[in-house]
């Protein structure tokens, strides 16, 4: 089967931007930024530091997986740089909210095994919510510098989307049923409307011996921030996760071959899905 990695490579390639130039550091405006939004940035910066234990996730339960690996290398390299710029960001502009390296630290730690299938898709769709939070957090902001960094990782949390899904397409071809059940599966928790709007892989528990201390959230400074942010600040509300929730059905509908209107229907082909699993 053809490697995927050297055309997502090409295609990412193709679309990066540089820290240093890209960025129009030059437009900054103190006026237009409130310490409570410097705070939602040092958290967020933390957020993205927290690739790392992924990394090593998908490393570690991908090993058989050369090609999937390798790609992990590139979107571990473009996510680390999301919490490098907001850092500079702070660095340059709000020194006094830079996170400090305990603080990087604490958001590293050892994740338990996961099914592979699973947590791709999971983090499928963690990216789709993601570009949609910055997204809103870019129409939020007045600050110019902030607002063009939000909409930039937002573009990169899209491109990291596609990535992730074209793996997915590629696991259909040689684990049909296994894939479309794992797929259906995260699909329907990550569509679910009675969770909050901070579902997340960062809002998952990942290690049972660290347990209730095992997800990125809840070792964040303000472990209540994610929440806060999301209802109270850049007020994600239902019209954003609207878009959150046709993302992932309507990639889901092309995927698995199957039209998902709303998230019930995902639902009914997932219980589906696995009454023939059952029987098989």
């Amino acid at each position: 089967m053809t490697m995927l990695f050297p055309s997502i490579f090409a295609r990412l390639e193709e679309n990066r931007w540089n820290l240093g130039t890209d960025i129009r550091w030059q437009d900054f405006d103190a006026s237009k930024l409130t310490e409570r939004q410097l705070h939602g940035i040092k958290m967020n910066a933390i957020l993205e530091w927290s690739a790392m234990p992924t990394a090593e996730m998908f490393l570690r339960d991908n090993s058989h997986d050369a090609d999937f690996s390798a790609f992990i290398s590139i979107w571990f390299f473009e996510e680390q740089k999301h919490s490098l710029v907001l850092l500079k960001y702070l660095k340059q502009f709000a020194p006094e909210f830079c996170p400090t390296e305990e603080e990087l630290s604490a958001v590293r730690f050892s994740f338990d095994s996961a099914p592979p299938l699973e947590s791709l898709a999971l983090h499928f769709c963690g990216e789709v919510r993601l570009n949609q939070w910055y997204r809103c957090a870019s129409a939020y902001h007045d600050e110019p510098v902030i607002r063009q960094i939000y909409s930039t990782l937002a573009n990169d949390e899209a491109r990291h989307a596609r990535a992730y899904l074209d793996y997915m397409r590629k696991s259909l071809k040689s684990k049909t049923r296994e894939a479309s059940l794992a797929f259906a599966k995260i699909g329907v928790l990550m569509t679910n409307a009675r969770l909050n709007k901070a579902m997340h892989p960062t809002n998952l528990h990942v290690n049972k011996r660290l347990y209730p201390d095992d997800t990125v959230n809840g070792r964040l400074p303000d472990p209540e921030w994610l929440e806060h942010w999301l209802s109270n600040e850049i007020r994600f509300d239902s019209q954003w996760e609207k878009k959150v929730e046709l993302g992932i059905l309507s990639n889901l509908s092309g995927l698995l071959g199957h039209e998902f209107p709303n998230s019930h229907a995902l639902r009914s082909y997932h219980k589906h899905l696995t009454k023939t699993a059952a029987a098989a």
